[in-house]
C-alpha cells in the first residue's frame, strides 16, 4: 500500500517545507494542470525540477494537460520518477508509455470518471500504473465519487486476469472515510491531498491512512486471490 500526498493541497509558498513534512510518504504527487485539458492552472517543469532537488521523496507527476505526447518526456528529464498522462489527451498512448519508460521513469495512464477501462485492456502490459480518477480532474478538495468503485474492481480484475504487476492508483476525495472502500475494491496506491495537508500532523496522517489501507487489503478478496 502506497500513500502519495498531493501538493495541490499544500502551501505553494513553502513547497520545499511541505515536501519535507511528508517524508514518510511513498511518493509526492504533483498535479500539473494547463488550463486547457482541465479548467485550472498549477505548475510546470521548472517547479518539478526545484522539487526534485528539494526532497528525497520520489515525484509522481500527474499531467492533466493537452499534448502529453510532447510534454511528458520533459517531466522525466526534470526529475519525475513516475509520469501519468491522460489517455483522453494522448495521441499515441503506447508510444508515449514506452518513451517514458525508456527515459527511466514509470509510465502511468489516467482515466477520467466517464472513461471506461475495457477499451484499454490490451494497453495494460505497456504500463507500470493505472490511475482511476475518483473525481473530475481539475480541482482539489472534491467529494469522492462512489460510482467509481465498480470501475476500480473491474480494473483490478483485468490486472489479475493478465497476471500483471501493475499498480492501481486512485485520486480524488481519498480520506480516512473513503480509503477503505478503495482498498477493498482493488486500489493499492492512494493520492491524498486535503486529508494529509489539512491535518495538524501531515506525516501522521500518511501513517494513519496507510494503516487503514493495509488492514482493509489484508481482508480483501482480490488480495487473497493474488
Amino acid at each position: 500500500m502506497q500513500i502519495n500526498p498531493s501538493i495541490l493541497s499544500a502551501d505553494f509558498a513553502r513547497l520545499a517545507d511541505q515536501a519535507k513534512a511528508v517524508e514518510g510518504a511513498d511518493w509526492l504527487h504533483v498535479d500539473v494542470m494547463d488550463n486547457h485539458f482541465v479548467p485550472n492552472l498549477t505548475l510546470g517543469v521548472p517547479v518539478v525540477e526545484s522539487l526534485a532537488r528539494a526532497t528525497d521523496t520520489p515525484l509522481d507527476c500527474h499531467l492533466m494537460i493537452e499534448a502529453p505526447d510532447r510534454w511528458a518526456p520533459q517531466y522525466v528529464e526534470a526529475g519525475a520518477g513516475s509520469v501519468t498522462f491522460h489517455v483522453e489527451a494522448a495521441a499515441a498512448p503506447v508510444r508515449l508509455a514506452r518513451e517514458i519508460r525508456a527515459k527511466g521513469a514509470r509510465a502511468s495512464m489516467a482515466l477520467k470518471p466517464a472513461t471506461p477501462i475495457e477499451p484499454y485492456e490490451d494497453l495494460l502490459p505497456e504500463l507500470d500504473m493505472l490511475l482511476i480518477m475518483t473525481v473530475e480532474p481539475g480541482f482539489g478538495g472534491q467529494a469522492f465519487l462512489d460510482i467509481m468503485l465498480p470501475k476500480i474492481r473491474r480494473t483490478r480484475e483485468l490486472i489479475s486476469k493478465h497476471g500483471l504487476e501493475l499498480w492501481l492508483q486512485v485520486d480524488g476525495g481519498v480520506s480516512a472515510s473513503t480509503i477503505e472502500r478503495c482498498a477493498d475494491a482493488g486500489a493499492d496506491v492512494f493520492v491524498a491531498g486535503s486529508a494529509v495537508y489539512g491535518a495538524n500532523d501531515p506525516a501522521e496522517a500518511v501513517r494513519a491512512l496507510r494503516t487503514q489501507a493495509e488492514a482493509t487489503t489484508a481482508k480483501a478478496s482480490w488480495a487473497c486471490d493474488h
